[in-house]
């Protein structure tokens, strides 16, 4: 039997599905029972990169503005639909599942044409559209935030997918090793500055002003600027006595986490996961333009837990007191610590992947009585 997942454009939707698959093959599926379908974009070389067969399958995403493009798209569904579909048949696939994404409806309905069994994971409290049409015909949609249940049929509140280190995820362990890996000082409260997988320039101009008024003999950042903005932070960092290490992106985010006693971050899916996972307080920038607001509602029961901060763009100007202002009370860091772990669901990526094995042992089993 074959499991088959379909992710593809952002690491949003690609690093779930691949940390499925990796509590899969954990679990005792072979790697090889395992295979992706997915576009041209990262999820091409972040796959392979792991270990995983990948298909890539030409394929777009709905334009939201009126566009001539739009009216080919129904033509590229079904040719991507094809091609997925003999693709599951050549590999007996008996479970399909989708992450979003432009993928998700082509690789639902090859799905539906083998009789594989169908899920959703849905990372966000506001769930796309693409998994919304998706999800009324799954055998059950995995949601990451708790609003998203009541958004999806046969919703299961799973929490989002992460890699396995996230679930023995300990900063006490790690954080003497993590602060060295950044160069970092040891005995100084630590800020970490994340914007995602292409950084936030917002984000990146707040800690160059922060960087001006912070204590530099008692604090240090730990910053992830995303490849575009790195030139330019680098160049700042380097006129500054804080200790600030400037990297472009983590590959293992645990020690940056682990090296980090306050995030400043944007509010994605799994930025919100991971604080959760690692018990790591935040003040947290919502993207005002993001689609139906879903960054403010992925952050919203974080933040009602009390376990990070909300700040809206708007008010970005009081961003940097407040910052000042909780690296400088390690009580109340460690109070929004707790309230943050209470909230985690660390080991979401093997419950996903438990309730696939079980649905594809029912449909080999329904297979042999047959």
């Amino acid at each position: 039997m074959t499991y088959a997942l379909a992710a593809a454009g952002t690491g949003g939707h690609v690093y779930p599905a691949l940390a499925v698959a990796d509590a899969l093959v954990a679990g005792g599926v072979p790697a090889t029972d395992v295979v992706f379908f997915g576009g041209d974009r990262m999820e091409a070389r972040a796959v392979p990169a792991a270990g995983y067969d990948f298909v890539p399958v030409e394929m777009r995403g709905l334009r939201r503005s009126l566009s001539p493009r739009n009216l080919s798209l129904p033509l590229v569904v079904r040719r991507a639909r094809q091609a997925i579909t003999e693709h599951l048949r050549d590999r007996h696939v008996t479970v399909m599942t989708v992450f979003g994404g432009y993928i998700a409806v082509p690789a639902a309905g090859a799905a539906r044409r083998v009789k594989a069994r169908l899920f959703v994971q849905e990372q966000n409290a506001v769930p796309g559209l693409a998994n919304r049409l998706v999800a009324r015909r799954a055998s059950a949609a995995f949601v990451g935030f708790p609003e998203a249940a009541a958004k999806l049929p046969r919703a299961r509140y799973t929490g989002n997918p992460l890699r396995a280190a996230f679930a023995g995820f300990d900063r006490d362990a790690l954080a003497a090793e993590a602060r060295r890996r950044y160069g970092l000082p040891a005995g100084r409260p630590v800020l970490g500055v994340l914007g995602g997988s292409l950084g936030a320039r917002l984000l990146n101009e707040v800690t160059i002003r922060l960087a001006d008024t912070l204590d530099a003999d008692r604090t240090a950042i730990v910053h992830l600027t995303g490849r575009t903005h790195l030139d330019a932070v680098k160049a700042r960092a380097e006129r500054t006595p804080t200790a600030w290490a400037v990297r472009p992106f983590e590959e293992e985010m645990t020690w940056f986490y682990a090296a980090a006693d306050l995030v400043l971050s944007r509010a994605g899916a799994l930025t919100i996961s991971e604080l959760a996972a690692t018990g790591t307080p935040a003040v947290v920038v919502p993207y005002a333009l993001g689609t139906a607001g879903h960054q403010a509602a992925n952050a919203a029961a974080l933040e009602q837990a009390g376990g990070i901060v909300v700040m809206e763009e708007s008010d970005i100007d009081r961003v940097p007191a407040a910052i000042e202002q909780l690296l400088a009370d390690p009580a109340q860091l460690r109070v929004m610590a707790e309230a943050a772990r209470a909230q985690g669901r660390p080991d979401a990526a093997s419950v996903i992947a438990a309730a696939l094995r079980a649905a594809a042992e029912g449909a080999a089993g329904g297979d042999g009585d047959g």
